[in-house]
């Protein structure tokens, strides 16, 4: 295999048997060929690591690692990406697809523009699969973007390891967007497909309660782990808010 082109694909995952032979099928599907698959399990109790088992079983290319102790996501996804082998990194959660053309283009926009980090608009789905929406996101970003608004979905994000280094989350909540904000310190700009590549499904449980904790998370952001200022915090805070609520319509 071509490591030079191959994409390590990072999926965590915990209980994830309901959706999870949905997103390894999707992967499977991927008109892009040169790619591995890490799934680390995290303590599931149910038929997810069964399930996973019997995808590696006929496909080489998906690896299981199952960790001792319940860690989160972010452990989860850090334990992938060390155990990775190719040049580009992407995710892609337990309970999200990807549509069958994902990589091919996001690669191919990075080789052709020499950019180090690529997304996608991407639809939002329901449990049921159905679609309810689509996030557009703007065709160039820069770190002073990105504060503004977390515009790269985590299930569209591809990074450079080669140019940018092996880059892991850090143990902070809203850890997506505090990984895709230290990519993008590293690096000059990221390019986005404009069409919707993948499909994120908005589970119904907990929804207003988690908007709220997302906004405390991401002022946490700001002054603790990007160590902005409190008159810079404010300024991206405020767009943070304004960009989230255009969101909604």
């Amino acid at each position: 295999m071509d490591n030079m082109g191959l994409v390590s694909i990072i999926m965590p995952c915990h209980n994830s048997e309901k959706y999870i032979s949905l997103a390894l099928r999707s992967v499977q599907n991927q008109t892009y060929p040169s790619w591995e698959l890490i799934v680390v399990d995290d303590c599931s109790t149910d038929g997810t690591v069964e399930i996973i088992t019997d995808f590696a079983r006929s496909d080489s290319r998906i690896r299981l690692i199952s960790l001792a102790d319940k860690s989160g996501p972010a452990v989860a996804r850090n334990a992938a990406i060390e155990a990775s082998a190719g040049r580009y990194i992407a995710f892609l959660d337990s309970d999200d697809v990807w549509l069958p053309e994902k990589l091919q283009k996001q690669i191919q926009l990075m080789q052709e523009n020499n950019v180090s980090v690529s997304y996608s608009a991407y639809y939002t789905v329901d449990e049921k699969g159905e679609r309810t929406g689509v996030r557009n996101q703007p065709s160039t970003i820069r770190y002073r973007d990105l504060l503004c608004s977390n515009f790269i979905g985590n299930l569209t994000g591809i990074y450079d390891a080669a140019a940018l280094g092996k880059t892991y989350f850090k143990k902070v909540h809203h850890e997506d967007y505090a990984l895709w904000l230290d990519l993008l310190k590293k690096t000059d700009r990221a390019m986005g497909v404009a069409e919707p590549l993948a499909e994120y499904r908005v589970q119904s449980s907990s929804l207003s309660s988690n908007k709220i904790k997302s906004m405390l998370w991401t002022w946490k952001i700001y002054r603790d782990v990007e160590g902005l200022s409190l008159y810079k915090s404010v300024r991206c805070y405020v767009s943070y808010l304004k960009h989230a609520i255009l969101k909604r319509f």
